[in-house]
């Protein structure tokens, strides 16, 4: 019987990515620090003309020199640190020093508060879908980025938007998560931790159930275009937003309940190796946000649960400074109210007890743009 002669093949090599290049090490440590216990984010990446919305309602004008102030008034507040982690910036308000000279963001590495950048161009009709919106800014994104890093960001920020009542439509959804996957990938090529938000927005009626299906497939095409990117999970941030009823729903739902909800969806989609989950607030009242996120730290989470909130945290702030020298003070105090409410939520200690009407009024506001 003749032998049987085994050819043996030669070894073939499978090519690893290489993930998040040269910056890696750095990545996990910034986003570990962003995800640290009992701190959030403070995102005040408004842009102009939004900031200009806001400063009108305590009657300022929309100029540069009145954003700087109130954005001076947020970043200098003493004892910040303690609370907040990271601060989400508009690109002017990077390049933009405090009235004596010291620049914003050496403001917040003093107090240990990474300095994070929004990067997106904003939203657009997206041709071909049901009435939705894409967001742009890819073109020219590896460069600016490299720009910011420079200028001491370490931290990006890229919102996009699905809309329940819309359908929302496969276009639209492909479209979000492919665009946060790439936005992602460049942000870490470029020293950055991207926070990757597609935010499903509360305008609607539908239910509670009808959100957690759409927040399912949104999250599942996500992390499957990360993946398909290359992006390291462990240098990312998400920025969600919770699983609530539509805005205009008959029916409110509970902290309890919008955090078995969210918490439920977080489970199902979200790998363990992202270190921070930072909630939006997306129009909640103060006091609202504040309560969901407390009763999701009930329980131990695989990740840091924890705030990135804008409106959340600056309604009370606003009001209370009117635009008046003599008002920074307290008007930082009521930032610090704030701050500490969610970074005791953030540990699940948190109580209502005390808090004022104001911070319970609602924000929601249909169709909202930054």
């Amino acid at each position: 019987m003749a032998s049987l002669k085994i050819r043996s093949l030669p070894a073939r090599r499978v090519a690893m990515p290489i993930r998040a290049g040269s910056y890696a090490d750095e990545l996990v440590k910034t986003a570990k620090t962003v995800a640290s216990p009992g701190r959030g984010i403070l995102a005040i990446d408004e842009s102009n003309a939004t900031c200009g919305k806001r400063l009108a309602s305590i009657g300022l004008d929309n100029t540069e020199s009145n954003r700087q102030a109130y954005r001076q008034l947020l970043l200098t507040t003493p004892g910040l640190g303690e609370y907040i982690s990271g601060a989400i910036l508009f690109e002017e308000t990077l390049y933009q020093s405090t009235t004596d000279g010291k620049k914003f963001v050496d403001c917040l590495r003093d107090q240990k508060v990474v300095p994070g950048i929004k990067v997106d161009k904003g939203l657009v009709p997206l041709p071909g879908s049901n009435n939705e919106s894409w967001c742009q800014g890819l073109d020219g994104l590896a460069s600016r980025s490299a720009e910011y890093y420079k200028q001491g960001a370490r931290f990006a920020k890229w919102r996009t938007v699905v809309s329940i009542p819309c359908g929302p439509s496969a276009l639209a959804v492909k479209e979000a998560a492919w665009g946060l996957a790439r936005y992602a990938a460049i942000s870490q090529d470029n020293g950055l931790v991207p926070i990757v938000e597609p935010e499903i927005l509360l305008d609607g009626d539908h239910s509670i159930d009808q959100t957690l299906e759409v927040a399912e497939k949104v999250w599942s095409e996500v992390f499957y275009y990360l993946a398909e990117n290359n992006v390291m999970f462990e240098g990312i941030l998400l920025k969600p937003s919770m699983v609530t009823p539509g805005a205009e729903h008959k029916e409110k739902a509970t902290p309890e309940t919008i955090a078995k909800y969210t918490l439920k969806m977080l489970n199902r989609r979200v790998p363990p190796a992202v270190p921070g989950i930072m909630f939006l607030s997306g129009g909640q009242s103060e006091v609202e946000a504040t309560l969901n996120l407390n009763a999701m730290n009930q329980s131990p989470n695989p990740w840091h649960v924890s705030f990135s909130y804008a409106r959340a945290l600056q309604n009370t702030v606003l009001k209370t400074w009117k635009g008046l020298p003599e008002n920074i003070e307290a008007a930082q105090k009521a930032l610090l109210v704030r701050a500490k409410a969610n970074s005791m939520a953030q540990l699940g200690r948190y109580s209502a007890q005390g808090e004022s009407e104001e911070a319970k009024t609602g924000m929601f506001q249909k169709g909202y743009t930054y």
